[in-house]
């Protein structure tokens, strides 16, 4: 029966790239912008093309009708259905006829690929190809230029070899994140642009921002060569999740298995000079990084003010790995009262309610944090949405949402506490807290809205779910069908990172039985859930008990 596996595989491959094509040959409407007077641009019936893999699209440059259009088609919810049944049937393929051996050393060295993604943004080599242009740059050319954006500086001490440079482009060029163009020439594609921050080489340099460390030796030797402004400042973010993925997570992972097993002989590097009994940390995040603090503390010391502005920047980019738009249709937010209240509880920098005071006029958004991020918040936004700042349509309020909810004055009482990425950073006892103090808080029509990853089973779910909760699914593939139930690779991220929350905060992504189950324990009973399109993100929402 393997044949007829793989060639049902094959099959959903082919069907998937008709439904796609289906979308991008259909007529497009176009922006108005590019219309005439009489509202026509001449390219409605013109059938578009996929993005290439090799083109770089760069965020910050002016694109042609047809690349916008084309790209405004790839978050089309039946494109990114099909991408993601392609995606997921493709892993599988490989994974079946790959010789195992050759997947097993894929597996253990895939920690190689996370570290030369942080050196492709660390050395702002991204933004040298940009300027290169798609005919690339040798990798001598490469290395000058690394060089002389970090001249004056203690790290330019410690030149970049052309040679080892290239091997570490040719790594992500043979994970198709680069294009190697001609022999140690190399060239932007469509995903290494994803992480450009869009600064001019000029920028760059002035930009510069010298990282503390914790770490001995890592001090700088002369503070005021560094510029107080952030490269990522000002950018959509994903060049510092790169920068805090591949560091703080990386680095944490690494040292998994030395913390929930340190009795293990290969765990003994954690063991003290003076006793061979293991010492205990609380996380692998702790025992990387030599620390008893929690990551979030750790953050908020004198030593990483960069990297909590930094991880600030790096949360609004985490809105793309859901369409940020989509929470605007998961509740029924047109049916709160003129300037009803709708709480962002450990809404960072307020990416999440920008987008919804945008979309809704109506409403009032308050966003809580820790003092430290919604001190810094305001200038993250700089210029862009400073009218919904200035109009107070968007507030910032420091508090610990571990401490009962502050007292709202009852004209504005609170309609909605929003949570959205904020329970998978606690284990079940904080999360319940946290829930207890907002049904504390809620009266009773107050409404509580979880945006977070639901894990479905990797297998048909055939647990005693709730089935009357609206909204929930036992498989996410239609019955008979080859696929893994939870789309395998597709969904691979999202279980990435839930072993990334364990990693560093000790928590975890859940299942919708996990999050119900929880979620009962803390007065509030979930009524309805829906997964965005093509993603396990949920949008959960729940009633007081």
């Amino acid at each position: 029966m393997t044949f007829a596996t793989l060639r049902a595989l094959h099959a959903i491959i082919g069907d998937a790239l008709v439904e796609i094509e289906r979308v991008y040959h259909a007529p497009q409407p176009q922006a108005p912008q590019h219309q005439d007077a009489n509202g026509d641009s001449g390219l409605e019936a013109l059938p578009l093309d996929f993005p290439s893999l090799d083109v770089p699209y760069y965020k910050s440059a002016r694109h042609n009708v047809e690349e916008e259009a084309a790209e405004r088609l790839t978050a089309d919810p039946a494109v990114v259905g099909a991408a993601s049944r392609i995606v997921a049937a493709c892993g599988q393929l490989a994974a079946a006829v790959n010789r195992p051996f050759f997947s097993l050393v894929e597996g253990v060295h895939s920690g190689h690929l996370a570290a030369c993604l942080r050196f492709l943004e660390a050395s702002n080599t991204v933004e040298i190809l940009r300027a290169a242009g798609p005919e690339g740059m040798h990798v001598n050319d490469i290395a000058r230029r690394i060089d002389e954006l970090d001249a004056g500086h203690t790290s330019s001490q410690y030149p970049v070899d052309p040679g080892r440079l290239g091997h570490i482009l040719r790594v992500l060029a043979t994970y198709h994140w680069l294009r190697e163009v001609r022999p140690d020439v190399f060239a932007n594609n469509r995903l290494s642009a994803l992480v450009d921050s869009g600064k001019t080489l000029e920028q760059l340099r002035a930009a510069f921002v010298y990282l503390g460390s914790s770490h001995p030796g890592w001090e700088s030797t002369d503070p005021t060569s560094f510029s107080p402004t952030s490269k990522h400042d000002g950018t959509d973010g994903i060049a510092a999740f790169v920068a805090m993925i591949s560091d703080e997570f990386s680095k944490s992972m690494t040292f998994m298995t030395d913390a929930l097993l340190p009795h293990k002989q290969r765990a003994a590097s954690i063991c003290s000079h003076h006793s061979a009994a293991p010492t205990p940390y609380k996380t692998p995040f702790n025992l990387a990084f030599r620390t008893d603090l929690g990551y979030f503390e750790w953050l908020e010391q004198p030593e990483n003010t960069a990297r909590l502005r930094e991880f600030g920047r790096a949360m609004t980019a985490a809105r793309m790995w859901e369409v940020a738009e989509n929470i605007i249709g998961a509740f029924p937010w047109t049916d709160l009262r003129q300037d009803a209240l709708v709480v962002d509880v450990g809404g960072g920098v307020g990416s999440t309610s920008v987008v919804l005071a945008a979309a809704f006029p109506h409403l009032r958004f308050v966003v809580q944090d820790r003092e430290q991020v919604v001190k810094i918040a305001p200038s993250i936004w700089g210029a862009s949405h400073s009218e919904l700042l200035a109009s107070g349509r968007v507030t910032f309020l420091a508090h610990d949402f571990f401490t009962p909810q502050p007292a709202q004055d009852t004209a504005a009482s609170v309609r909605v506490f929003v949570v959205r990425g904020c329970t998978h950073n606690w284990p079940d006892e904080e999360v319940r807290k946290m829930l207890r103090l907002l049904r504390d808080a809620a009266t009773a029509v107050t409404k509580l809205l979880i945006v977070d990853v639901l894990l479905p089973y990797a297998c048909y779910d055939d647990t005693d779910i709730d089935d009357r909760i609206p909204g929930a699914v036992r498989s996410l593939v239609p019955e008979g069908s080859p696929l893994l139930a939870n789309l395998g690779k597709a969904s691979a991220p999202e279980y990435l990172m839930d072993i990334s929350m364990m990693a560093v905060l000790n928590a975890k992504e859940r299942t919708l039985h996990e999050l119900s189950s929880l979620a009962h324990s803390a007065g509030w009973r979930i009524v309805r859930t829906t997964r965005a399109g093509g993603s396990l993100w949920a949008y959960t929402t729940a009633e007081p008990i």
